[in-house]
């Protein structure tokens, strides 16, 4: 399992979530890291999904 980093920001660049967690591959962390910004009604800020090694998974402005 790989530790990734699901962060969404508002326009003027303040920080709405930054939140860690797990998943088995890049799929599952780009799923799970849509899932979450859909949770918390985040999916239509900019927002970018990580891997521990800094990879950038998922993106969207």
């Amino acid at each position: 399992m790989g530790v990734y980093t699901v962060t969404a920001y508002e326009k003027d660049g303040t920080k709405l979530l930054d939140q860690t967690f797990e998943a088995s591959n890049e799929g599952e962390a780009k799923e799970k890291g849509e899932q979450l910004l859909r949770e918390k009604n985040l999916y239509g800020h900019t927002h970018r999904c990580t891997s521990s090694s800094a990879k950038l998974v998922l993106f969207q402005r």
